[in-house]
């Protein structure tokens, strides 16, 4: 008896009928020749693209830019412009704002740029005394009401008032202080002015210095005592004007009657 032997199925046993409506290897046909259009369009735009490469590297490439043939490149921003700041050592002032530039062919700078204005001269020196105009003081003592300053030898001191020729010498003349207009000085019938020196009063013609005009110089200021003032130094603040022995010295302030009432004065009608 023969032996039973498994096989595959026979199509005609299971019902399954070949397709012979369609060629065999159609879809790899379908593949290889959209495989060949895509090749040839990438081709075609590679030969298009090669062909542009001259005409744009004969156009010039923008300022900052380095450019290579079939290669994309941004340019590179122009630094922002920086304008120094006005004004010497980068400072600015109003000398740098108001003074114009020197440019070629121009005249020098106008005056006005750089105004020149001379202050009247309020120091003369001593070949020529000024002669103020202000009213004539004469200064009496609060502690002794008969007593004035007067000059005596040069220095000032607290006297008696006596005859014409101790009256005149008891008589200044109150000006704006030399230098400070706020404040006083006191000019003698002879052009001197009442400084101190070594802390004590006396009467020099004015040198035109700085030192002199603020040793001549007094700023007044409340007292005590009503009706009166009292004298401070403008180059030593603190130090008063008082009587000491009848003589007029600059003392520093205490916190005293004594020094209050030898510190107090009042500027009185001219006795000349």
């Amino acid at each position: 008896m023969p032996e039973n032997k498994s096989r595959p199925p026979q199509p005609w046993e299971n019902g399954w009928v070949p397709d012979t409506s369609r060629a065999p290897g159609t879809r790899r046909l379908y593949l290889a020749g959209t495989l060949a259009v895509a090749t040839i369009i990438a081709c075609v735009t590679a030969i298009a693209w090669t062909d542009r490469g001259p005409e744009d590297l004969s156009q010039p490439a923008p300022a900052g830019t380095a450019t290579q043939p079939g290669l994309l490149s941004f340019g590179t921003p122009a630094p922002p412009e920086v304008t120094p700041p006005k004004g010497k050592s980068g400072l600015t002032t109003d000398e740098a704002t108001t003074s114009a530039p020197h440019q070629q062919g121009s005249a020098s700078p106008s005056p006005a740029a750089h105004p020149t204005t001379k202050s009247p001269s309020r120091h003369p020196s001593s070949s020529a005394d000024p002669k103020p105009a202000a009213t004539w003081r004469s200064v009496s003592s609060v502690n002794y009401p008969d007593r004035y300053w007067h000059m005596s030898g040069g220095y000032v001191k607290l006297d008696p008032v006596g005859g014409s020729e101790s009256r005149e010498d008891s008589t200044f003349k109150l000006v704006k202080g030399l230098a400070d207009s706020s404040c006083y000085s006191f000019a003698t019938a002879d052009g001197q002015y009442l400084r101190h020196r070594s802390f004590v009063l006396v009467a020099n013609r004015n040198d035109g210095s700085a030192m002199f005009r603020q040793d001549a110089t007094f700023c007044p200021r409340q007292s005590s005592v009503p009706g009166a003032i009292m004298l401070e130094s403008v180059n030593y603040p603190g130090r008063f004007l008082r009587h000491q022995n009848f003589q007029l010295r600059l003392d520093p302030y205490q916190y005293d009657d004594l020094y209050r009432q030898d510190s107090a004065f009042r500027l009185v009608a001219g006795l000349a």
